[in-house]
Parts: structure tokens; C-alpha cells; sequence
């Protein structure tokens, strides 16, 4: 399994003046905009730590999954959520032709943190012997900071503020604070019965 990041989190679309209002930086000077490409990192990186513990993206974008075969032949899981669309399933074989799955021969089953691709009435196509299956879909809350649940938004804010005020020191130990692993808990992937679906 591979996944690929297809797009990224436009600038725009990330809380640069509301985590500069959180750490207090000064405003109305000349150079007031010098710290914006150091917050922005600090914010992505956040994300990205946060994304990768609740197996959740934060801000809509659009990803890649590969597969070499189904996990199911029925219903696939997809390894983030939530899914707002899936734009492509294409078989490729191990040549290199490739064939697009008709749209009508599967759909997603939303969940919270498990979303699947579900074939319609009956199983999903066939992989290519030696092939592998792509599957093209959008995950993310919503393109805008303010489609972010609450307690998520508040993480990322509290995680850059870390990165930032930490930013020259060396030998940090690793691990989330307390108080970002409190606000993340609710959206921990759980996992049952030896996650045989996932």
C-alpha cells in the first residue's frame, strides 16, 4: 500500500494571524510579516503530526491510494477520513494499460474513521495479475481553517505555538503534550478485532 499526497493545504487555507494572535507576535511594525513563513511551518507541522496520529486530514485535499490487490473483494478501507468524494478507481496492469472503473460500480461508505470503497452490486473489479489498483479521492473536513472541528483546531494551535516557542532547543524529548493528546482522544482510530477490516 502507498499513499501520495496529490495536493497540498494552500497557504491561504492555513491559521497564519490566528496562531501569530495566539503566540502574541507584535503587530503594526514595518517587518510585521517576517515570522509568517516560520509560523507557517510550524502550522504544517502540526497538522502533519496530528493528521498522522488520528488518521484524519484536517483540510480538504486530494491523495492517491495504491494497492496491489483489495484487502476485501467486497469493500476496501480507505486509510484516511473523512472522504468527501472518490474522483477515480483505474486498474492498472502490470505493463502498464491502464482501464478506469466505471463510477457505477462502487461507492463510499462514510465513516468516521473508517470510510470504504464499496463495490455496487457485487464485488470490486478484478486487480490485474501483477497489477495494482489507484484510487484518487479527497479527504478532509473542508478547504477552509473554520471547517476544523473545535478541539482539532485548538491541538494544532497548541502543538505550533510548541514548535515555535521550542524552536532552538535541542534534544527535545518526543511525544505529544498532555494537553493536545486530551483534545485528539475522541478522534483516535480504535481498533477491534485485530483490525482484520481496516
Amino acid at each position: 500500500m502507498m499513499l501520495i499526497e496529490q495536493t497540498t493545504v494552500p497557504v491561504a487555507a492555513l491559521p497564519v494571524q490566528i496562531l501569530k494572535d495566539h503566540l502574541r507576535l507584535g503587530t503594526g511594525f514595518a517587518d510585521e510579516a517576517v515570522q509568517d513563513g516560520l509560523v507557517e511551518s510550524h502550522l504544517r507541522a502540526a497538522i502533519a503530526a496530528i493528521e498522522a496520529r488520528i488518521g484524519k486530514a484536517l483540510l480538504a485535499r486530494q491523495f492517491k491510494l495504491v494497492l496491489a490487490d483489495w484487502r476485501d473483494a467486497a469493500a476496501q478501507a480507505l486509510p484516511l477520513a473523512p472522504v468527501s468524494a472518490v474522483a477515480s478507481v483505474t486498474l492498472v496492469e502490470a505493463g502498464g494499460a491502464s482501464q478506469v472503473v466505471a463510477p457505477a460500480r462502487y461507492r463510499v461508505q462514510a465513516d468516521r474513521h473508517r470510510p470504504r470503497l464499496v463495490g455496487v452490486g457485487m464485488l470490486l473489479p478484478s486487480v490485474p495479475v501483477e497489477g495494482q489498483v489507484e484510487i484518487v479521492f479527497t479527504a478532509g473536513f473542508g478547504p477552509g481553517w473554520s471547517s476544523v472541528p473545535g478541539d482539532l483546531a485548538q491541538a494544532v494551535l497548541l502543538l505550533a505555538a510548541q514548535f515555535y516557542e521550542t524552536r532552538h532547543e535541542a534534544g527535545m524529548q518526543g511525544g505529544l503534550p498532555l494537553s493536545v493528546q486530551v483534545l485528539i482522544e475522541s478522534w483516535r482510530n480504535v481498533r477491534v478485532l485485530g483490525g482484520g477490516a481496516a
